[in-house]
This record gives structure tokens, C-alpha cells and sequence, in this order.
């Protein structure tokens, strides 16, 4: 199953926990002191900076006379939308500049350009999903309702398609995020359920036919004779941006490292427990200042889940303090590369497509899920009298890693063939020298 006990999980006692939160809330705390004129200025000229980028791009898209100027225009109209949507609307939404008192930056005003309705999308996000993260039945974002990335998920066989539902929610993430919080079923609920859903239909609604009148009917008629190429360039656009997002969302998410947690997990969730969820809940990818700036400094999801509302741009800063902080305590810091991290993703969603008795290892013990069970016996974390460091979870992950291949190596050598399906883990012997 899941993991069940955080703690156990991450070889950390009770008191190792406190202080943990100690150590993070007080990376929160001189983050909160420090924020002032250099991060206003950052939003500010963000916000300044996309609305240049998606005016000219406009104007290069109506007024290009070869194809490569109109592909260049399209692709910076799919860049600023980009930005919009990740950059400013998600982190505003979050509630990052609120600091600021100003109402144009505030995430009680901000209405991004994207078919969902903010409101909504913070309900199910903001609250359900950050305070959930990776919950079983708890966080909706897990396989976003379609798709199966956990064996604790039981399979059924319409998930045999999921690579295809996987390729369409990409091309239309906007529109899988704004149903994303309406549940249909409950219009068969109680008169205030179905109240409720009928009153979320109509702001979608709204939302929908504002965004399809601006993009599709209004833009393509002051376009003149270049309507279709209006109409085509913000289509192309919208897709773009929406492949995007999915991308930098699913790769903070399901690579292998993104563990899932057990409703049992969170009864009596300490602030340190929430804390230590979130960084085993999430994964990073390698970015440079231009990479991360695109993502809306979302390669830094493990940051973000620990520091929703604190300013994007301050996250590059943070995450050298939360590394050492892994370091401390033998954490895994779970990052990589992009284009690894998505293949991951991917091999994860296509081979959890397939019925159990297809699949080598188990909900305990496989590399994009895992729970305590993976070990001998639950453990904490030792200091080495030899190196003085600490031997917790990170290294006891290597140790296994080591013993599967170990096991591996030894079964191809005696022509056993492939591994058993629970080399290194519960009741491997690698780990009992570790703990």
C-alpha cells in the first residue's frame, strides 16, 4: 500500500521532525523579512514584459509576409500565453504578491486567460491539493480522475487507454483543469449539492464563452482579411500553452521519487509531518534561470509545495537552503533533467495502463510508488561515528537500489533469468546493515 507513516518512511523520529519544521519554517520566516522592492519590481515588469511579448507577437502574426515570421509569431503568442498562465496567473493565484496590497496583483481579482475559473481552480488547488498532496482519495490530482500512477489505484480496464487519455488531457490540459473541480455525479445529489454544480456550470460557462469569443470570434474579425490565420495562430497558440503547462505539472508530479501517502498518513499531521509529505510527495527538474523563468519556477515544485505563497522568483534561493536540508537529514532530493523526468512520467502512465499480473514489482516496493514495507523493519536514522553524517532514507533507497542490482546480476549469471519481483525490498537484508 501507500505509505502509511511518513516518519517511519523517512527514518526520522518524532524529535528529528520538529526540528526539521524548525529549520523550514525558519527558511519561511527570513524569506518573508527579506521580500520587498526587488520582488515587486520582478512581477511588475513580468506582467509588463508578457503583454509586450503577446501585443507584438499579435502584430507579427497579422503582419508577417513569409512563413517563418508568422511560425515566430505563433510561437511567441504560445510563449506569452505560457507566461500568463504559469508564470503569473498560477503563482498570483497562490496568493504570492498579496504582500503587496495592490488589487490588479492580488489573488482575490486575478482572472487568468485560460478556459478555467480562478476561483475554482483554487478551491480544488490551493486547498485540496496542496493541503492533500498525494493522498489517496483525498487529492484528485493524482491521475487528475482519468489516469492510474499509483498501484494502490485498483485497475479497471478503461485504463487500458490512458496513454490515449493521457495525449488528449496534453492537448487540452486548460479544459481537463476547468472541469476540473466540477463533479457531475453530485448532479444527482442532495437539492444544495446539485444548487452547487449547477451554479459551477454557469461560471464555466461564462469562462468558456469569454475566452472562445476573444480568441476565436473577436481577434480574428479586427484581423480583417487575415482572420483564418487569426484564428489558426490562436488555436495553435492555445495548444501550445497547453502542452506546456501539462508538461511542467506532470513532471512535478509522477516521476519515480513522487511518493503517494495513505488517508491513515495525515490523521494527526503534524506541521513537520505536512512539511516532510511534501517533499517526498513532489519532484523537481533541472532549470536554468530561462527554463525555470518559463515554467513559472515550477521545476521547483518541491519548493513551492513547502512555500506555495512565497514569491516564484525567491524559489532558486530556497531550494539551495531545502537541499542542504535533505543533506542533513539523508533525504532524496528528487530531481533531473526534463526530458528524463517526463520519460519517467510516461513509462509510469503506459505501463500502470496494464493489469497488475503484468507488472514485475508492488505497491511496496516499484519505482514510481513505494511505501515503509519496502524495508526490513521500520528504522530511524543513524550517525556514523566513522563519517559523522547521517544514515537515513536517501541512503537506505541506494542500498536497495544496490541489492536489486546485486540480485539481478547474480540471477542472469545462474540463468534464473529476471529478478524476483521483491528484490530489495521488505525483507531484504541490504537494508538491516543500513539501519
Amino acid at each position: 500500500m501507500a505509505i502509511t507513516d511518513v516518519g517511519v518512511y523517512a527514518h526520522l523520529t518524532a524529535d528529528d521532525i520538529e526540528s526539521l519544521r524548525r529549520e523550514l519554517d525558519g527558511i519561511r520566516e527570513d524569506v518573508e523579512r527579506a521580500r520587498g522592492v526587488r520582488d515587486a519590481r520582478y512581477v511588475r515588469r513580468t506582467i509588463m514584459g508578457q503583454r509586450v511579448l503577446e501585443v507584438a507577437a499579435r502584430a507579427a502574426i497579422i503582419g508577417a509576409r513569409t512563413r517563418p515570421g508568422l511560425y515566430l509569431g505563433v510561437l511567441g503568442l504560445g510563449v506569452a500565453k505560457s507566461i500568463e498562465n504559469m508564470e503569473l496567473g498560477h503563482n498570483v493565484s497562490h496568493g504570492q504578491w498579496d504582500w503587496m496590497n495592490e488589487p490588479e496583483i492580488h489573488s482575490t481579482t486575478w482572472e487568468w486567460d485560460m478556459a478555467c475559473v480562478s476561483a475554482q481552480w483554487k478551491h480544488y488547488h490551493n486547498y485540496l491539493h496542496h493541503k492533500y498532496t498525494n493522498v489517496l482519495g483525498m487529492d484528485d490530482d493524482i491521475g487528475f480522475g482519468i489516469m492510474r500512477v499509483s498501484r494502490d489505484q485498483q485497475w479497471r480496464p478503461i485504463y487500458l487507454i490512458q496513454p490515449v487519455q493521457n495525449f488528449l488531457l496534453a492537448l487540452g490540459f486548460e479544459w481537463g483543469i476547468g472541469l476540473h473541480d466540477i463533479k457531475l455525479g453530485k448532479l444527482r445529489g442532495t437539492e444544495e449539492e446539485r444548487a452547487h454544480t449547477r451554479s459551477q456550470l454557469r461560471a464555466l460557462g461564462r469562462k468558456i464563452r469569454r475566452q472562445v469569443v476573444k480568441d476565436y470570434v473577436l481577434l480574428p474579425a479586427l484581423s480583417g482579411s487575415r482572420w483564418r490565420r487569426t484564428l489558426a495562430a490562436n488555436a495553435s497558440a492555445n495548444v501550445l500553452r497547453n502542452l506546456w503547462a501539462y508538461l511542467v505539472i506532470f513532471c512535478g508530479h509522477f516521476p519515480d521519487g513522487a511518493e503517494k501517502f495513505h488517508p491513515d498518513d495525515i490523521a494527526d499531521e503534524t506541521r513537520g509531518e505536512w512539511y516532510l509529505r511534501q517533499m517526498l510527495g513532489t519532484a523537481n527538474f533541472d532549470a536554468g534561470p530561462a527554463l525555470a523563468f518559463m515554467s513559472g519556477n515550477l521545476c521547483y515544485q518541491i519548493e513551492h509545495h513547502l512555500y506555495p505563497d512565497l514569491p516564484s522568483n525567491r524559489y532558486a534561493e530556497i531550494a539551495e537552503r531545502v537541499r542542504a536540508v535533505c543533506d542533513k537529514y539523508d533525504l532524496p532530493y528528487t530531481t533531473g533533467p526534463l526530458a528524463k523526468q517526463y520519460l519517467l512520467t510516461l513509462r509510469t502512465i503506459v505501463k500502470l495502463s496494464l493489469p497488475d499480473r503484468y507488472l514485475r514489482d508492488t505497491a511496496d516496493d516499484a519505482p514510481e510508488t513505494g511505501s515503509e514495507r519496502r524495508f526490513t523493519a521500520p528504522a530511524v536514522s543513524t550517525i556514523s561515528p566513522l563519517t559523522g553524517r547521517r544514515r537515513g532514507l536517501r541512503t537506505a533507497l541506494r542500498d536497495l537500489r544496490s541489492a536489486r542490482r546485486r540480485t539481478g546480476r547474480a540471477a542472469a549469471t545462474a540463468g534464473g533469468g529476471t529478478a524476483p519481483a521483491a528484490a530489495g525490498g521488505a525483507g531484504d537484508p541490504a537494508y538491516a546493515r543500513t539501519a
